[in-house]
């Protein structure tokens, strides 16, 4: 399961039914949720633990019962602590926009007029008692399940526009736009060439800002210095490559990093214990 990745460009579901549901625990080698968008919405539950989320400028502390609601376009990340929790990447246009009802608005939402609240805690019934229904149903692998959870859509976005669950946004604003604007091939890059030598200097060069305040602005968004984010990234791809036949020499060298000593040693920060440790606590037992 690799959905969580930049920009993503994989489908999610299938052409007739454009939905799909995950399941991640602490084992899988993607548990980290690096950031990302997507031009679908996404829905987050928290089954256990504790979940930090960016997206875009804010941060977002939900809790197990929780449930993170992700707007298309959303630049979002994640920190996962000791934490399962499962997500629904979706279509609604082709899910729900065939009745011509709710076209308005869907409308409305899919082209940025009006977002959905991001956090829904436990508490919020209307939202949560709805949202479980969705997840049941689209976790279901029985016969008939794409129409009971096409069914719990439209009950969900009943929901959402029957309470005050959404905000009128107008055109976004042109600065704040051209600032995500600017973000999203840094991110793009990072992705595409994280096994070579980057710096600080090379990411900045993207947005034509000078380094010093190329570091404040991607700050603002990802909440981590460039250069930190380049190796937590670094460390993530690693994981992967650990999880297969491979010696920590060949994982630091594929990630980026010429010298061993350093890979260990910024392995470590991010992930408490050495690669050849988390390799051998990732063979199956």
């Amino acid at each position: 399961m690799h959905y969580l990745d930049y920009n993503e460009k994989k489908s999610h579901g299938t052409q007739d039914f454009p939905l799909e549901f995950y399941h991640v625990d602490q084992e899988h080698p993607r548990y980290e949720m690096p950031f990302h968008w997507h031009r679908e919405l996404e829905i987050i539950h928290i089954l256990r633990g504790r979940f930090t989320a960016y997206l875009n400028e804010e941060i977002y502390a939900a809790r197990a019962g929780d449930f993170l609601f992700i707007n298309q376009g959303t630049v979002h990340g994640g920190t996962p602590d000791n934490c399962v929790y499962e997500c629904i990447v979706f279509d609604p246009d082709p899910l729900l926009g065939q009745v011509a009802a709710c076209r308005r608005q869907l409308r409305l939402l899919l082209e940025g007029d009006s977002l959905i609240r991001a956090h829904f805690s436990a508490d919020d019934l209307p939202f949560r008692n709805a949202a479980l229904a969705l997840f049941d149903a689209a976790r279901s692998e029985a016969p008939g399940h794409e129409l009971n959870t096409a069914g719990a859509l439209f009950s969900l976005f009943g929901v959402l526009f029957s309470h005050p669950e959404y905000r009128e946004e107008g055109r976004a604003p042109v600065l704040y736009a051209k600032r995500i604007r600017l973000l999203k091939p840094v991110l793009e890059h990072i992705e595409q060439n994280y096994m070579r030598p980057l710096t600080l200097a090379d990411l900045a060069k993207i947005t034509g800002m000078s380094p010093r305040y190329f570091c404040r602005f991607f700050r603002t968004f990802i909440h981590r210095t460039p250069i930190d984010y380049l190796n937590y990234y670094r460390v993530e791809q690693a994981c992967r490559f650990l999880s297969s036949p491979m010696t920590v020499t060949e994982a630091a060298y594929l990630c980026g990093f010429n010298d061993s000593s350093y890979f260990v040693k910024i392995f470590k920060k991010y992930k408490g214990i050495t690669p050849r440790q988390y390799q051998k606590s990732d063979q199956p037992r």
